[in-house]
């Protein structure tokens, strides 16, 4: 009888040994259980600077979590009030009213569990979570109207208490509109030596701010030319919202019967396109893109109509007969106010919603000259004025909220009479509002300053103060609250926020 003896290899043996030592410590991990914590993986808003329209962050979690200690958990300081959705492992948060800018924001969540924890029995907390972000920085713009920055564009940030002269000397700046990023601002400006605003060329220049954190922004101050006047007078001109289109009103030089609305594409890489007529039998007036970017409301005779943005706007995409001029749209575009012109000489405001419901708001015997939507509560800011009794012709204007749901109306300041050169701008996140009141003389002469400025009524603006008007957040908003404005150490007209 043989006896067959196996005969393992070193090698054998050594994968053998390694198999079972493999075996015991699978073994251990599954009597030990899970150890390993749940955690975060990531959050978008990580070292982010966010605007205005930035409205929810999302968080993905490495497993899935017990949703109700996650949301009991989660700590956002400052506060800021929103509303929490899931899907699968991430978490999205959803901003109620824009974030305050100028603030450092700081994420943190611990003490959330595994969604299975409870089955397993045991108590897995997540690895305890902090993250940051930033809003943008509290900067306006305006049109400087003293010394050195006369009839230039002024960029000041309140939160870093910073000026920057964006515009050379030999410019003097007409217009202004900010691109949506804030990088740059479109503007229209004629040379200093040159007293005809008609002769007004279009530019751009860089602000020298960035919303980027992972590349340098670019240096402020650097002007570029879009569109020069030489064959067509520049007279007007909107930034679409999302700024890849600029419409304009142009006249031809030698021929001021060819007058109407033109349409200049800004393509990815940020140059300019030429531009191209928008074709439509009806004169136009005043104007303004619409939220989406697609069209443009066009005063026309005695109502508005909304023409696509392309070179055949034969066909309205509607036509509002009754309202003479549009005055703002809502951020999402779902409501508008317009303005109607009645025929005792009295100006109705109206509320005009998507769904066709119009709602007047205001009668007033003067002017109605600004109105912006709060972005942050259903409140409507305007500028208008008042026509006093006596056999003077005076206009006293005046700065109201009005509150859209309740129709209730609170007049938050009175202007002195006569003052009806005035600007105002609301803040991107709706905390702030800012208005300026020029001092100027009725002299339609040239003038013997360097840089004599004209209101749209001809006077020439002597100086200017801007004022600053705090708001309460969207949600305190109180119309019985008094607010009262702050004079800023700053000399300028045309005051408008960066987005």
């Amino acid at each position: 009888m043989t006896t067959n003896k196996i005969f393992l290899q070193p090698f054998d043996r050594v994968a053998l040994g390694l198999i079972l030592a493999l075996t015991v410590l699978i073994g251990l991990i599954i009597l030990q259980g899970d150890g390993v914590k749940p955690s975060v993986r990531s959050f978008s808003w990580e070292n982010a600077k966010i605007g205005a329209d930035d409205i929810s962050f999302n968080l993905n979690f490495s497993r899935p979590m017990d949703i109700k200690s996650v949301e009991k958990n989660l700590k956002i300081e400052p506060p800021l009030a929103g509303k929490i959705s899931w899907a699968g492992r991430r978490m999205v948060y959803t901003l109620l009213t824009p974030a305050p800018y100028g603030e450092r924001y700081t994420v943190e969540l611990q003490n959330a569990k595994d969604k299975f924890a409870t089955l397993k029995k045991t108590e897995k907390f997540i690895q305890p979570f902090v993250g940051t972000f930033r809003s943008r920085d509290r900067v306006i713009l305006y049109l400087g109207a003293e010394a050195q920055e006369r009839g230039r564009l002024v960029l000041y940030n309140l939160t870093q208490e910073q000026k920057t002269l964006l515009t050379p000397k030999d410019l003097v700046v007409l217009d202004f509109e900010a691109f949506p990023d804030g990088e740059k601002i479109l503007f229209s400006a004629h040379t200093a030596s040159s007293q005809d605003t008609l002769s007004a060329q279009l530019y751009t220049v860089t602000t020298g701010i960035s919303d980027d954190t992972q590349r340098n922004a670019k240096s402020p101050a650097k002007v570029d030319l879009v569109l020069d006047s030489k064959e067509y007078q520049i007279l007007k001109f909107d930034l679409s919202p999302d700024g890849k289109t600029i419409v304009l009103q142009r006249a031809r030089k030698n021929d001021p019967s060819d007058f109407g609305l033109w349409f200049l594409p800004i393509g990815d890489n940020g140059k300019e396109d030429e531009p191209k007529p928008i074709k439509n039998e009806q004169p136009s007036g005043d104007f303004l893109i619409t939220p989406d970017s697609q069209a443009v409301a066009v005063a026309q005779g005695q109502g508005t109509a909304i023409l696509p943005i392309q070179i055949d706007a034969s066909k309205p995409l509607d036509f509002l007969p009754q309202f003479g001029v549009l005055q703002a749209f809502s951020k999402d575009g779902s409501q508008a106010v317009l303005v109607k012109f009645n025929t005792d000489y009295t100006r109705d405001l109206f509320l005009v919603t998507n769904q066709g419901t119009q709602k007047q708001l205001i009668k007033t015997t003067g002017s109605i000259i600004k109105c912006e939507f709060d972005p942050a509560s259903p409140t409507l800011y305007c500028l208008l004025t008042q026509l006093l009794p006596g056999e003077s012709y005076q206009e006293q204007p005046y700065l109201v909220a009005i509150n859209l749901k309740t129709g209730q109306q609170k007049a938050l300041l009175v202007l002195p009479p006569d003052k009806r050169d005035l600007q105002m701008s609301l803040s991107p996140d709706g905390l702030g509002l800012l208005f300026d009141q020029v001092v100027s003389t009725a002299d339609t002469t040239t003038s013997a300053r360097e840089k004599p400025l004209k209101t749209d009524d001809g006077q020439e603006i002597n100086t200017s103060s801007l004022w600053l008007m705090p708001l309460l957040p969207g949600n305190d908003n109180d119309i019985n609250a008094e607010l009262k404005p702050e004079q800023l150490p700053l000399v300028g007209f045309h005051p408008r926020w960066l987005p």
